[in-house]
């Protein structure tokens, strides 16, 4: 039995040569691993095709399939038939049904913002197109200007002077007798409450903000509707959330 030392010592790895200096503005020098990737990927791709070629030609002509009714090729594109070739009492219904949704919606909204109006003490509140809230306000009536110079607020409020300016969370001096002030003046407990009548003005903010949008999704879904009722009608401006007016030609009843 013979043995050969070519396969006991071994032997020197190969190492395939760099990209040249003056070459490296071309990017970096493919290696073997590199082009066999590479190989492999084009060849996958070009069988693939091929197998799909194949099956278009072998396809049975006279073979029915559901989608050659709702598809078609424009220009070697496939379109795909959406809404319009719906009947009419078909998309008025399903029209109407986004209407009675975004309602539902509206209903829900408005019932939290009142939630949020009221836990904020609201005495004020702006009209229905959500124009700015008034400031609430507390007004002390005298009965002469003397007695206007002469008014203390602190003794008629009944509460510490450290707690005047407060809007909120102002207790009279009995409470004050019961617990140490530093308790009540607690900066912690103040900022929390800061931050959550922050949290719920903002809150109260973006509800008002969307309850314009479903008013405005509401308000188009009307015209729609209109629109695809009878008569000669034409656009005569545009309303204040930027939608289009329309007026309709009077039509004389026989």
């Amino acid at each position: 039995m013979s043995t050969s030392l070519r396969n006991v010592v071994q032997r020197r790895n190969h190492k395939e040569r760099g990209q040249l200096a003056s070459r490296e503005k071309l990017g970096l020098l493919e290696k073997k691993k590199d082009y066999l990737q590479r190989a492999r990927d084009y060849h996958g791709k070009q069988k693939r095709l091929k197998a799909l070629r194949e099956k278009a030609l072998f396809r049975n002509p006279d073979e029915f399939y559901f989608k050659m009714i709702n598809s078609q090729t424009k220009n070697g594109v496939h379109i795909q038939k959406r809404n319009e070739e719906l009947p009419d009492e078909m998309v008025q219904l399903m029209k109407s049904q986004d209407k009675n949704y975004i309602k539902f919606q509206r209903d829900v909204s408005k019932k939290k913002m009142e939630k949020l109006q009221e836990s904020l003490h609201f005495l004020d509140e702006g009209e229905q197109d959500h124009t700015p809230t008034k400031r609430n306000k507390h007004v002390v009536f005298v009965d002469s200007e003397s007695q206007a110079k002469k008014f203390d607020v602190v003794k008629h409020l009944d509460t510490a002077p450290e707690l005047v300016n407060r809007k909120f969370n102002r207790p009279r001096l009995d409470t004050l007798k019961e617990a140490s002030l530093d308790d009540v003046l607690s900066r912690e407990e103040i900022k929390e409450m800061k931050r959550s009548r922050e949290m719920k003005y903002k809150e109260l903010e973006s509800r008002k903000q969307r309850e314009k949008g479903l008013k405005r999704a509401e308000r188009e879904l009307q015209i729609q509707k209109a629109l695809t009722g009878k008569g000669d009608k034409k656009k005569v401006g545009v309303d204040k959330m930027g939608l289009a007016v329309y007026k309709w030609k009077a039509d004389r009843k026989r």
